[in-house]
């Protein structure tokens, strides 16, 4: 059984790209945005801090200093030398879930594949372009296009994180639950962790997590 500290070591490779001295550089999906200054996936064994390749030695210097030195990393301070260096733009922060186990259960999500992939054109145009790169990836089909889809946002060798969205006027009817479990499942049978997160103040989506029993093993911290 992993322990918390590495599931979050796991899902910062999901997340990012790492050059030679493991600085983060890129979000690891398209379009490869550039990754955040600062990351730190918090958990209740320690926490994964990773820096950005921009950031100068003596900038990454004062920032371990500052997050070594107590057990809560104090994120005022964290923004204090970042703005001194260069403004922030913008603060992320949320929950990070694995699927510990999946439910097997009559599900509607069909499974889609290059000779289906049409149901996504409507609805998914982005995951349609991208679409090797996205799988596993199900929906729930209605009037032949797909209204609910879960697939891999970004995935690694170890793990693949969900990307997951129902169109407005089809939630509250499982479907969200449906597609997320037959992904995870997918996932989980190609020996992968199945991981998924959000932010705080999305609450439709922390939603899904509790009705999926999802377990939490951290917290993610952006900083750009």
């Amino acid at each position: 059984m992993l322990s918390d500290f590495e599931l979050m070591r796991i899902h910062v490779n999901v997340l990012f790209r790492h050059d030679e001295e493991n600085r983060i550089t890129y979000v690891n999906e398209p379009p490869y945005d550039e990754a955040p200054r600062v990351f730190i996936g918090g958990t209740k064994d320690g926490y994964v801090v990773r820096y950005h390749r921009s950031l100068s030695e003596e900038v990454v210097n004062e920032l371990e200093q500052t997050i070594s030195s107590d057990n809560n990393p104090p994120l005022a301070e964290i923004i204090c030398i970042l703005n001194k260096d260069r403004e922030i733009n913008s603060i992320e922060v949320g929950p990070a879930y694995f699927f510990s186990g999946v439910k097997s259960s009559a599900n509607r999500a069909v499974k889609v594949t290059s000779s289906n992939q049409e149901i996504l054109l409507p609805n998914f145009p982005y995951t349609y372009e991208e679409f090797e790169l996205k799988q596993p990836c199900y929906a729930i089909i209605q009037n032949g296009i797909a209204v609910s889809l879960c697939c891999s946002a970004r995935q690694t060798d170890a793990a693949a994180e969900a990307s997951l969205f129902t169109l407005e006027e089809y939630r509250g009817m499982g479907y969200g639950m449906e597609v997320a479990n037959a992904w995870a499942s997918d996932v989980q049978n190609q020996g992968k962790l199945a991981l998924y997160r959000t932010s705080w103040d999305n609450f439709s989506s922390q939603s899904v997590a509790k009705k999926l029993q999802l377990s939490q093993y951290g917290i993610d911290i952006h900083i750009s």
